[in-house]
């Protein structure tokens, strides 16, 4: 029926049983009532934002019609994924050569203990390196995760072949970081690490240009600078694209471009919610890091108003232990006056001041100074946002909170906690400032999501928050918003199994979980609920509600009996029977059967007794 507004649970006699039901409101003030046991045939509805949650009329077409324009279009969207995969495959590459003794030598200098996620990273990569197709690959994970090192091994892989690899960022300031960092990494092996942006003068950029062309170097870190028309490599054989997703359409067609016949591993921070990875995984390759490297400590987070005192001790806590601290806000404008308010309050800070706007030049001496521990306290825009290290800096204050989205905070306090050190957030919104709903919302949620791997979850906070994020482009915004994004996800996935099934995909009738399902009528005269009584709170009674409509087995209605026994006590006899109801749905359904009748508790048992045996009359 499309989108309704719940209103609550109501209890209904009908043929002289009592149930409760799901009471949803649809446009126009009709209502549907749904009863609990079939609540595995409603989410909740995520992906457009309170505003995009505009409710469909229950005697109207529209919703069929929004739903077959969204699977046309996902159907599209799959059939071009799948047909890129495929042209790629078709393609002849280069097929490097497995690891030899350098390479072994370069993984083991690595500092610190790799997590099971990145071996299992660099393992796929290297096995598409050493085929003849090129690759593609999607490299997933949360911010301070280890996607670089992963990244720094494909590359090492590439030049110990004699290929050129290139590194595409979409900053100055992450290309210097990546710079750094390579020229480091690489530094005891005669490969030539260099950089094109506009850090870079005239005269050094003519100089890489034309190494490029030449061989002589080998790797080069770069921002869209890479991109342009004079660029010319002797023998790229790998391409690694930081955040695809914030280069503009103009950048993305030359990317295209240039992958072709080449490797290709694109790195994102950009959380894509485990669903809908499950469900794009059958049209590209992805690997996913999502547990944290080995001696880390959740960022602590604190969400309050703004005041001297704070900053003032959050600087001086930080200072006191050698630490450095980033100050980040929403405007350039406001810089000049946090930088002059924290010199007031901590005389003996050191202050750096960086923003997009500065002159390429100071902007670099400024980041580089701070790296260097020349400076305390670095007062910025969001330029910190992108993938910066720094691991001396471990307490961000972000002024004017409630101006960030929650993606963005994310990111923000993601740039400290990157050592065994603990790490403090400050989100400061300004004193007796009214906030806006959303505004709590995304400061509430950063406050909730403070454990590492939360990316995730906070992509899903923000779907609901603010409507569907950056997953897939901007046209798939519009169909998550238009349909919620657990229908969205399975829409998706149907598409996926039916090409890989080589047919169109039907239109199925499928419960929460995308699995195919028939559903019987069932005609039970027996009272099937749960009595106030029993759990009071509305929320926990529709939560075990939901658990009921998804009992498959025997062994999940013991294992739910148990469970509530140890929270609330013996259950009721109206709440085993509805335990039983749900049973037997599943069986029938399992069965193929189409009507059900029991008019007691016993012929219920026997109903379970005979679907589990395999006797159906």
């Amino acid at each position: 029926h499309g989108v309704g507004r719940y209103e609550g649970l109501v209890r209904l006699e009908v043929q002289g049983s009592e149930k409760d039901y799901l009471k949803i409101r649809y446009s126009g003030g009709d209502h549907l009532y749904v009863p609990v046991e079939q609540m595995s045939f409603i989410q909740k509805y995520t992906g457009g934002g309170e505003s995009g949650s505009r409710l469909n009329k229950l005697s109207s077409n529209e919703w069929k019609r929004v739903k077959a324009r969204v699977k046309a279009d996902i159907a599209r969207m799959a059939a071009e994924l799948a047909a890129t995969a495929a042209e790629r495959r078709a393609l002849s590459g280069h097929a490097f050569p497995p690891d030899g003794e350098w390479q072994r030598e370069f993984e083991d200098r690595f500092p610190y203990d790799e997590t099971e996620d990145q071996l299992k990273a660099v393992a796929s990569i290297k096995k598409n390196m050493e085929s003849p197709q090129p690759m593609d690959r999607l490299l997933c994970g949360d911010v301070g995760y280890g996607k670089t090192e992963v990244a720094l091994r494909a590359v090492f892989k590439c030049a110990s072949d004699g290929k050129q690899a290139a590194v595409l960022v979409p900053t100055t300031l992450l290309a210097s970081q990546h710079y750094t960092t390579f020229s480091e990494r690489f530094s005891d092996f005669p490969f030539s690490v260099e950089m094109l942006s506009r850090f870079r003068s005239a005269a050094e950029q003519k100089k890489v240009v034309e190494g490029l062309a030449f061989g002589s170097v080998d790797v080069v870190i770069g921002t869209h600078r890479l991109l342009s028309g004079d660029i010319a490599f002797k023998d790229l054989g790998l391409l690694i694209v930081d955040e695809e997703h914030r280069f503009g359409v103009r950048h993305k067609e030359k990317i295209k471009n240039l992958k072709k016949n080449v490797d290709v591993l694109s790195l994102t921070a950009t959380p894509i919610p485990r669903t809908l990875h499950m469900s794009l995984l059958g049209v590209r390759d992805m690997d996913i890091i999502s547990e944290p490297p080995e001696d880390r400590y959740p960022v602590q987070t604190y969400v309050m108003e703004e005041s001297p005192d704070i900053i003032r001790e959050t600087v001086r806590r930080e200072l006191d232990r050698n630490g450095q601290v980033f100050a980040v806000a929403s405007r350039v404008s406001s810089l000049g006056r946090i930088a002059e308010n924290i010199a007031r309050l901590v005389p003996d800070a050191r202050i750096a001041v960086g923003h997009g706007q500065m002159d390429e030049a100071r902007l670099e001496d400024a980041m580089a100074d701070f790296i260097a521990r020349k400076y305390d306290v670095l007062v910025s825009t969001t330029i910190i946002e992108s993938g910066l290290d720094i691991p001396n800096a471990n307490t961000v204050i972000i002024f004017d909170a409630d101006k960030f989205g929650l993606s963005q905070l994310y990111q923000i306090r993601g740039r400290v906690g990157r050592t065994n050190r603990i790490a403090f957030a400050y989100l400061l919104h300004r004193r007796d400032k009214q906030l806006s709903e959303t505004a709590e919302k995304r400061l509430r949620a950063i406050k909730e999501f403070t454990e590492f791997g939360s990316g995730f979850r906070i992509a899903m906070r923000d779907l609901e928050i603010r409507g569907a994020g950056n997953l897939l482009g901007s046209e798939q915004h519009g169909h998550m918003a238009a349909v919620g994004y657990e229908l969205y996800c399975r829409m998706v996935s149907e598409a996926v199994r039916a090409l890989t099934a080589g047919g169109a995909a039907e239109t199925s009738q499928v419960d929460a979980a995308g699995e195919e399902k028939t559903e019987p009528k069932l005609d039970v005269t027996i009272d099937a609920f749960i009595p106030e009584s029993y759990i009071e709170n509305e929320t926990e009674r529709i939560e075990i509600y939901h658990r009921i409509a998804f009992i498959a087995k025997e062994k999940d209605m013991a294992d739910l009996t148990g469970e509530l026994n140890d929270r609330y006590g013996p259950p009721p006899r109206p709440v085993t029977a509805l335990m039983r109801i749900a049973l037997v749905r599943t069986l029938a359904s399992a069965a193929g059967l189409n009507f059900v009748r029991a008019g007691s508790a016993a012929e219920l048992d026997a109903l379970i007794e005979k679907l589990n045996s395999g006797m159906i009359e």
